[in-house]
């Protein structure tokens, strides 16, 4: 082996271990990246993850239709607080949605506004279970009146639904998700089966998913 030949040999080596250096402080400063991590998130500042309706959507969603509804003439103009009974929002999309749990939301903001009473039309079989216990195992002086619950006037259901557009068949390097969403909640009145209040959200998404990633 010759002279130069040597010297590029010996240069190589160098750059080899220069190179395993450099990856293994690398790897060492940049282990963070590659560990499990948790943090708490600002719900009043929390941004949407993708284009699909997420708990951003219900909290912003839920708190505008209370506010609507909790300061409408409807309500404000009632003597005292009307009773409601929660039936329900039908899930339209294409996807599962946890519409309890907007509904459960609803009534908290509206009852917490003082101005609305609620049934709770989801505990009605604990209820009678409990009724029955009380009329065979209590005293007169702590059993519960029978048949003297208030019942509801006035009933809250309403529709989720959901339309979607994607990115044509084509060349790209990324896809393009776009869906729309309107909820619709209406107050029916149980007496006379008039609609006594409606009101409707509609909102729509973008999203740009790379077509390689992980």
């Amino acid at each position: 082996m010759n002279d130069k030949e040597h010297i590029m040999n010996s240069l190589w080596k160098s750059v080899g271990k220069l190179s395993v250096m450099v990856a293994c402080v690398t790897l060492m400063s940049g282990c963070a990246a590659f560990r499990a991590q948790t943090a708490g998130v600002d719900l009043d500042d929390a941004e949407a993850m993708d284009e699909r309706f997420g708990f951003t959507d219900l909290r912003q969603i839920t708190e505008s239709f209370a506010n609507e509804l909790g300061s409408s003439p409807f309500i404000t103009n009632h003597p005292q607080p009307p009773i409601m009974m929660i039936a329900g929002v039908q899930n339209r999309t294409s996807e599962y949605m946890d519409t309890r749990n907007l509904t459960d939301r609803l009534r908290t903001l509206l009852f917490r506004t003082g101005n609305i009473q609620f049934v709770n039309e989801q505990r009605r079989e604990d209820l009678l279970r409990e009724q029955g216990y009380q009329a065979a195992q209590a005293t007169p002086e702590t059993q519960v009146g029978i048949g003297q619950q208030l019942g509801a006037r006035y009933m809250v259901s309403g529709s989720l639904t959901e339309m979607a557009d994607r990115s044509p068949r084509q060349v790209r390097v990324s896809k393009t998700v776009r869906r729309y969403y309107k909820l619709t909640l209406e107050v029916t009145d149980l007496e006379t089966g008039l609609l006594a209040w409606t009101s409707e959200r509609e909102f729509a998404r973008e999203a740009r998913q790379p077509l390689i990633g992980w």
